[in-house]
């Protein structure tokens, strides 16, 4: 069986999983005392490249890289993320790096608070602003979610690398097709419950957004408050929330090999935030959200309070593929058959911020 990497992002350091044949070791903290929001995985290489975006109170946030499965790291001497002087901007957080795919080699974006992209064509050693996006006459508009404004999701298309998608909060979907020369809302369908329109142009809290894998038209979109799906790369949504015990939630996954495989966390209520009736249950759907399925043999039966944050749901490119999350408890759990059944396999951790899983042989 394939040994798995697992990067688990705390709010006090990066922990790493080793899995293999369901037997877990886990070391760290790397950067302790660091807030890591974003930990990208580069399995385009021979031995994958993890990439960490970190916040040091005393320092100020950087981007780590590891080509020895975190090993060793290095940081460049100067900022690998940083805002031009002329946008009078700084950097708050790095809250995505995602590479791009084969179709885009040495690619990667950045996604960062205050709301903006940039991106790497060196594999994350330099970033450049995107300045279509920093520029666009809207973005002043984007006001700030309850965790800050922040490019939070990175949608790259397998088909065309001038075609990306991205989400902000609170700012909503936008998209090129371009290279990222123009980008464009594509909000048609999504609510917001916060504003006087329900349906505006721009403006809603997208939590996050993932792809299909089969169909990169596709999308899945968790909103604050309401489920979706798109069929047209986003330029249309429908409400797919029937059958879940809640619309609101921040994280949404797809699997790596079949086709209309969703899957999310829902949370009970914008007030307090907890799992949908106080259960730690994940849903999946098979059907392209048609119905859901509460998947839950192996986690906690009894009052469950820990919240799963937008990046800390993944899964891994295994057969059945693996499915991980971690919650804001400091719990991990692990599936090794497409989310049936579920094992703890670390606990006690600090409030777990993101997690990102790779296949490493």
């Amino acid at each position: 069986m394939a040994e798995v990497v697992l990067g688990v992002g705390t709010n006090k350091g990066l922990f790493l999983g080793r899995g293999h044949g369901g037997k877990w070791e886990f070391s760290g903290p790397r950067f302790p005392m660091q807030a890591v929001y974003a930990i990208g995985i580069d399995t385009r290489r021979a031995v994958p490249r993890l990439l960490v975006g970190a916040d040091s109170s005393h320092w100020g946030p950087s981007v780590f890289r590891s080509d020895d499965l975190g090993s060793t790291w290095h940081e460049p001497q100067r900022p690998a993320v940083k805002f031009p002087r002329d946008t009078d901007a700084s950097l708050e957080r790095v809250w995505q790096l995602k590479p791009a795919g084969a179709e885009a080699p040495d690619v990667v974006y950045a996604g960062t608070e205050p709301g903006a992209l940039f991106r790497s064509e060196d594999g994350g050693e330099t970033f450049s602003l995107v300045r279509a996006l920093w520029e666009h006459p809207q973005r002043e508009q984007w006001a700030a979610g309850f965790g800050g404004q922040a490019v939070h999701t990175v949608v790259t298309d397998p088909r065309d690398a001038d075609a990306v998608t991205i989400a902000v909060s609170t700012g909503g979907v936008y998209r090129t097709l371009d290279g990222g020369k123009s980008w464009a809302p594509f909000n048609t369908g999504v609510q917001t419950t916060f504003l006087p329109e329900r349906y505006p142009q721009f403006g809603q809290c997208v939590h996050k957004v993932a792809q299909d894998s089969e169909d990169p038209d596709r999308l899945f979109l968790q909103n604050h408050g309401g489920v979706y799906r798109s069929d047209n790369a986003g330029r249309s949504w429908t409400s797919i929330a029937e059958g879940l015990p809640a619309d609101f939630g921040f994280p949404v996954a797809t699997h790596p090999r079949r086709g209309g495989v969703a899957y999310v966390f829902p949370l009970q209520a914008d007030s307090d935030r907890f799992p949908a009736g106080k259960h730690c249950r994940v849903y999946r759907t098979e059907d392209a959200g048609k119905s859901w399925q509460k998947l839950s043999a192996g986690l906690p039966a009894s009052e469950h309070y820990g919240a799963v944050l937008r990046d800390a749901l993944c899964l891994d490119d295994n057969d059945p593929a693996g499915v991980y999350f971690g919650n804001r408890n400091g719990e991990v759990y692990a599936s090794a058959d497409d989310g049936d059944s579920w094992q703890l396999i670390a606990s006690h951790l600090p409030d777990v911020l993101c997690v990102r899983a790779a296949v490493t042989s």
